[in-house]
């Protein structure tokens, strides 16, 4: 899609809504903002099947020793890299597992690198540089749907074997005919003409959270709804895996603490040697039989 049609993107488009938002009072402005960041929930509810289509085989892909990558430019690539970055300390997972790639590198998350995204040529390249392969699953990010970065990332990837996705805030873009599976959310012209860090930003922050978190709960990562696989890298987050061993437990927090020591900081192995009264060996043997769900584990064991 060259220049001269990008006023026909959805993307692109004036927001009738918001015609005159600069006569506005500052809760005028902020009431506006709000009402039409309320939408964005229900544009994505529409999308269900789409989304889980894609986490599972992001699933199929993690069991089979594959990584998830998110590719974009600008604040797609930005928010792309926000929820990879949290999925290690939050469910334990190498930094290798789920990586973000954003157009022209490390410098463009805090500054724009002027043209970077108009290089489907550097997009294939960053296929290469950053090892995508076999098994792995590349979601291209852009609201648009027309980053030529993006679009030949995905044409890379896609001659490279891995599963590739197209995620993009307008129903017919360029990258969906590059790409295995597709997310198309539609939230409509924005608050202010063209800013896409605004619905559609907030549209790719909710989704990707959707995808990664589905799919660590699919993992086993999950135990209720408490992040068992927490990495405690920090003082908080030793407490808050003794916490969660208390939770589950029952136990008093000097115990959780003693469980936390005796399982060398594993909430679940922890549980585990809790709940069915074994040493740590036997609920780390318990926990792996169970391909790392404590639930299961802990059935297997009672049985």
């Amino acid at each position: 899609m060259g220049l001269e049609n990008l006023q026909d993107l959805v993307t692109e488009q004036q927001n009738l809504k918001t015609l005159k938002i600069d006569r506005k009072s500052t809760e005028e402005i902020l009431e506006v903002i709000n009402e039409e960041d309320q939408t964005v929930p229900v544009h994505i509810k529409r999308e269900i099947q789409s989304i889980a289509e894609v986490v599972d085989q992001v699933v199929k892909s993690f069991e089979m020793g594959g990584r998830l990558f998110y590719v974009g430019a600008g604040t797609s690539g930005r928010i792309g890299i926000l929820d990879a970055s949290e999925c290690p300390p939050t469910f334990g997972t190498p930094s290798e597992m789920v990586k973000a790639i954003i157009a022209g590198g490390e410098t463009a998350i805090f500054k724009a690198v002027e043209g970077a995204e108009d290089s489907e040529e550097l997009g294939a390249t960053d296929m290469h540089t950053n090892g995508v392969r076999l098994h792995d699953v590349v979601i291209g990010i852009t609201a648009s749907g027309r980053a030529p970065y993006v679009i030949g990332a995905l044409k890379e990837a896609k001659k490279i074997g891995a599963n590739t996705v197209s995620f993009t805030c307008t129903k017919n873009s360029a990258l969906n005919k590059v790409a295995d599976y597709k997310i198309n959310i539609e939230v409509g012209p924005e608050v202010i003409t063209g800013s896409t860090r605004m619905k559609a930003g907030t549209t790719q922050k909710l989704v990707l959270n959707m995808i990664t978190t589905t799919s660590m709960v699919k993992l086993g990562k999950v135990y209720n709804n408490l992040m068992v696989d927490v990495q405690p890298l920090n003082k908080k987050l030793v407490d808050r895996a003794k916490r969660i061993i208390q939770n589950v437990t029952g136990c008093s927090l000097k115990e959780a603490g003693e469980l936390f020591d005796q399982s060398e900081g594993n909430p679940k192995i922890a549980i585990i040697i809790y709940t069915c009264q074994v040493d740590k060996n036997k609920a780390a043997e318990l926990l792996k039989d169970a391909k790392g769900f404590v639930y299961k584990a802990i059935k297997a064991y009672n049985k």
